[in-house]
């Protein structure tokens, strides 16, 4: 396997958040994927994606989603109990809220999440390479 392939990327403003949305578009994700710790303030999604932003373009890749300094995490239209359920995400996005923002994971079928987070700090750091 290439290492060279594996993206990371780091936000911390709307800006990154923006790529790391773009580049998530369209991402298929299990529920039984998603997870809060509540106690490290840390949320995970491991996500199936399409590369879009290297000439591996279109390749199918797993990679793991990571926002820090999360104070809460509220969802909708999700069946957490339905561990296989698969969602699919459209895009995130986030509104600033006094001195905390707001990031929404807005999936398809009127699914969402949002996330209370002090900062905005999020990674996306890809896992191996799919084809």
């Amino acid at each position: 396997m290439e290492k060279k392939y594996l993206s990371k990327i780091i936000a911390n403003d709307n800006e990154g958040l923006q790529m790391i949305s773009a580049c998530c578009a369209g991402a298929e994700i299990k529920v039984s994927e998603i997870k809060y710790l509540q106690k490290n303030k840390v949320f995970l999604l491991s996500l199936k994606r399409t590369k879009i932003e290297t000439e591996n373009e279109g390749k199918k890749i797993n990679s793991i989603c990571k926002f820090e300094f999360v104070d809460n995490v509220k969802s909708k239209n999700i069946k957490q109990d339905d561990v296989d359920q698969k969602l699919e995400l459209i895009t995130m996005d986030y509104l600033k809220n006094n001195d905390n923002y707001e990031i929404s994971l807005i999936f398809t079928n009127n699914a969402y999440i949002t996330l209370s987070t002090e900062i905005i700090e999020v990674t996306l750091d890809d896992q191996n390479k799919i084809d």
